[in-house]
Formats: C-alpha cells, structure tokens, sequence
C-alpha cells in the first residue's frame, strides 16, 4: 500500500484569459475577458455595448484566429454591417470567410406568454448551428432584455438566465452579453449581474455641457483587475481605454541633454540644455514669449531628427507656423518632412479625462522623443485646478515611463515671483523657467530666470530675453548704478560707459604725449651736458697730453746733451 508524500507537488489551475484587442482594457483586466465564461457588458443607450461587442468579435476573428457568432435582437445584420464599416471592419468579407457569422432573432412581445412552458431552447438550438457551422469561439448577444421584455415572472426570469449562462459555459465559448442599465441596478433585471463571471459598466456622462465615455469593471471573479473609473474613447479606430492611474515613481531616467533652442539658456542650464525625458514649465504673462520658447524647443529637436507633437489649446496650426516665421523659426519645413505634428482642438472639445486618452493615444502612435502643450491653462475651462493637476501629473508620469521630454507653458496672472503656476504643477515639473515684464525707464521689456533645474547646476541671474525678427536670444546681464539694467536704460549706460572710455583713453594719451615730450626735452639736456663734459674732459686730457710730451721731449734733450757732454 503506497502513502503518497504530503510534499508532493499539485500544479494550480489558472484562469484562462481571451484577449479583447481593445487597446488598454486587456492591461486593465490583466490579459482579457474570461475565457469560456460569459461577461455581461451594461451601460446606458449609447455608452457603447454594441461597438464594444463588435470589436471583441473582430480582434478575435482577425488577431487571435477565434471565429465568434454575434446576435442581434434589435439590429439587423445589414444595419450593423454599415454600423461599423466607418471602423475599418469589412464584416460581409468576414463572414465570407467564416470568421464571423451575424444572426438576427426578431422577437415579438406580444407572442411572449408567461408560462412554465416558456424556455430558451429555440434559442439554444439556434446559437449552437451557428457556433458549430464557423467553429466559434466567441459569443455575443446583443441585448438580453429583448429575451425577457414581455416576462414578469421573477421565478421563470431566473431560471432561465441561470440555464443560458450555464450553457454558453457548456459550449466552451467566450461570450459578451450587453444589457441596458436599470434604475436600481446594473441591468433593468438586476439579475445577470449576479450569474455573469465578469460585469463591466459602461457610463456616458456629461457635466458642464461636455460628454466623457466611462469604463468601470464591477466584478471579475477569479482574476485580478482595475477597480478604478476608466475614460475610453469611440473614435474612427475605434475603443480606447487609458488604463492610466498608477503614479509609481519608478520611471527611468537619463543623464543625455536635450537643447532648448536657445544657446544662451543653454549655458544658463549648465551648458547643455535640458535633461531627456524630463518634465519643463515655462510660465509668465501674456506677450512674455513662452510660445516662442516652445516653437524654438520644438525647432531645435525637429532639426536633430527627431520626431515632435505639438498639443495646441489656443492658436491653430497655421497661426503657430506663421508667428514662429516672424522669429527666423520655420516649422512648416518639420510638418513636410514628417518629423512634427499638430494637434490643435479648443480645451472644450472634449473633457479632460478625454483629452488625455486622446493625447496618450496620439503619442503612442506618433513615438516622439518631445512634446509641447500650449497653455496648459486653458485646461481650466474644463475642470477645476485639482483636477487639471491631476491629469497633468499623470500625463507626466506617462511620458516620463516613455523617456519624452514634455515642455508646458502657462499664462501667470500676476507678476508674484514666488507664486506657483494656477495649475500647481511647478512642484512636479524638473524645471520651471519663469519669464516676466521688467517696466522700466517708460518701456516694457522681458527678464527670464531659471526658478529650478534638477540635477544640475544652473544660472541665478535674471537675464533679458530679446525676441526680433533674427530670433531669440537672452542679453548678458548689465549691472548699472541703479542694480539690473534692461532695454533702453541699458542701451544707454552702455553708450555712456563708452564716451567715458573714450575721454579716458583720450585724456591718456594726451598725458602720454605730454610726458613724451618732456622726456625728449630732458633727453637734450642730458645730451647737451654730456657733450660738454666730454668737451671739457678733452680740454683737461689735452693739457696733461701736453705737459707729458713737453716733459718726455725735455728730458730727451737732457739726456742728449749730457751724452755730447761726454763725447
């Protein structure tokens, strides 16, 4: 008699997972939907069930080789076949090819009694030849209540709910069953929600005269998945969901620089510009140039090769191109190469949560390596400051996991040096450049500073900041009598710094003309007195010359007569 160890090891049956194709929800969900499980999908008329429906039908068909049957009991399959030809999903070639089959069940209320009699089966019966003629995989019926309008009787409802999941799970099919929104409950029944193996909610809200599309998934038994709300987005490629809400601080970074455009501020930000992949706020006052600091951001890396999006929320795209072409800056040469893209929409288009699925979306398909978004305080219209923060934070958090450097300008609304940005995202950002009017002397000119830099050594000066039909450029800080001198005022001291040096130099030289001639005046002097000490030194040599030959002759004529003497 064999005892089998205690140790002895068991391999642990894991929920198997059918992928949606929908781009963010198979992360929200952590793989898909349930595979051979039914998934009720509710929501209010119009939040989207059917086109949901229909996309997880069409990724399996077309992605991940699972023929599905959809059925219909309020559109006709002609009324859906156009439906979501503005998609891209030719479903007449599909069913041509066998990977989808659409079947309308017309149902008639009237002809619905409540009987103990009254079941399911012709539905079974139906559902099944569909599924085995194409092999399906995946199931979708398209609404329930249309199954049980006429039915009031609790009793028959729950039963035969109970028996239509239990024979989609028998059938070994991935199903989708839509189902309208009730007053009190999930669906108007409030009973397929407790039978279904995974409900999510679809919410079509509308606040302050702007719509946002909701995903939220209820329940999901045997799996882990998101709890939050999530936005998504019907456009022409069809569902979006922004599985965006986790703000972990675990984003690569990198010590590679990016140039702002501008080379004086370069120096200013250590002599190499901007750090990659890092966050930047430029903020200031109305005509203080912040979009002509972004356009020549944006300039600088299209010239390096490198592909750019350029989120607008107040010019268009022919404005922006025009007014940076006043500067010496030509982005229309970026937008035919390619390299630069234009998103230019009014912050009310859409709401905010949409606007960040749309800008994600468009990101992820365009892969730039910079991003602009211009201002970000039009964002407010739709939302409050909170809120706009929040989107910001996570919209900077998503680009930083992506390493793009994302440049943010921001209209300021008072001249307070140390007042934060309305939006309150100066705390998030790695560097705030802050750009304001200097009045002065009965003009206004602009002084920029850099508030903060992370992670590297920065300027502390105020420089000002020229913009003219040559570009940008930041003039060296000119210190006068009266401290920190910009425009005209500084034009001017510069000028009378000049004349002073002029009438310095002037009065140098004068001297020096005045001491050169004295030195040659002295020089003469000194020449005419060496002359005549060399004169009289040769008056003094003459005499002594002389008396030293008269001597040496009489002493030879001593000597020659003493020599005849004695001869």
């Amino acid at each position: 008699m064999s005892i089998e160890s205690s140790n002895s090891k068991h391999t642990l049956t894991v929920l198997q997972k059918s992928p949606t194709g929908i781009r963010g929800l198979d992360e929200i969900t952590a793989g898909g939907l349930p595979s051979g499980r039914p998934t009720l999908i509710c929501g209010a008329a119009g939040s989207g069930k059917t086109l949901f429906s229909m996309e997880f039908l069409v990724h399996g068909a077309k992605l991940y080789n699972e023929p599905g049957v959809f059925v219909a009991f309020e559109e006709k399959s002609e009324e859906l076949t156009v439906n979501v030809a503005s998609l891209g999903y030719d479903l007449q070639q599909l069913q041509a090819d066998k990977l989808i089959k659409l079947d309308h069940v017309h149902i008639e209320r009237s002809e619905i009694e409540e009987t103990g009699e009254y079941n399911l089966d012709g539905l079974f019966i139906r559902l099944g030849y569909a599924i085995d003629s194409i092999g399906a995989k995946r199931v979708v019926l398209d609404t329930i209540e249309s199954l049980f309008s006429g039915l009031n009787n609790q009793a028959i409802l729950r039963a035969e709910l109970r028996r239509l999941f239990e024979w989609l799970k028998e059938k070994g099919v991935t199903a989708i069953i839509t189902g309208e929104k009730g007053e009190a409950s999930l669906t108007r029944q409030g009973l397929e929600e407790y039978v279904s193996d995974c409900v999510i909610l679809l919410d079509h809200r509308v606040e302050n005269k702007i719509s946002t599309r909701i995903l939220r998934i209820i329940k999901y038994r045997g799996s882990v998945h998101g709890t939050n709300e999530y936005p998504f987005l019907i456009d022409e490629e069809g569902i979006s969901v922004l599985p965006v809400t986790s703000l972990g601080l675990n984003n690569p970074v990198s010590s590679e620089r990016i140039s702002s455009g501008i080379p004086a501020l370069d120096k200013m930000l250590g002599g190499e510009g901007f750090f990659k992949g890092s966050s930047i706020l430029v903020s200031g006052t109305a005509g203080t140039g912040k979009t002509s600091i972004a356009g020549s951001f944006i300039n600088e890396a299209c010239k390096n090769g490198q592909r750019c999006i350029y989120f607008a929320f107040e010019e268009s795209p022919q404005q922006i191109v025009r007014n940076m072409r006043s500067i010496n800056i030509d982005l229309q040469k970026h937008l035919d190469s390619g390299v630069l893209l234009f998103s230019a929409s009014r912050p009310t288009l859409n709401g905010l949560e949409m606007h960040l699925l749309a800008m994600t979306k468009l990101i992820d398909k365009f892969q730039p390596a910079a991003v602009v978004l211009d201002p970000i305080t039009n964002l407010i219209t739709v939302g409050s400051a909170s809120e706009v923060k929040s989107l910001l934070t996570r919209l900077i958090d998503y680009l930083q996991a992506a390493e793009v450097t994302v440049l943010f300008t921001a209209l300021a609304y008072n001249e307070n040096k140390t007042e934060q940005s309305d939006e309150g995202i100066s705390s998030l950002v790695d560097a705030w450049l802050l750009v304001r009017d200097i009045e002065f002397n009965g003009e206004r000119n602009r002084g920029l500073y850099v508030m903060k830099s992370r992670g590297m050594k920065h300027s502390n000066q105020v420089r000002e900041f020229v913009i003219s039909d040559q570009g940008l450029k930041l003039v060296d800080v000119f210190l006068g009598p009266e401290g920190v001198l910009t425009g005209s005022a500084r034009e001017t001291q510069q000028l009378l710094e000049k004349t002073t040096v002029a009438l310095r130099d002037h009065a140098v030289s004068r001297k020096d003309r005045e001491i050169e001639r004295k030195r040659f005046v002295l020089e003469s002097k000194i020449a005419s007195l060496k002359e005549e000490f060399e004169s009289l030194q040769e008056d003094l040599n003459k005499s002594y010359i002389e008396e030293e030959l008269k001597k040496n002759i009489m002493e030879d004529n001593r000597q020659e007569i003493t020599r005849k003497r004695d001869d």
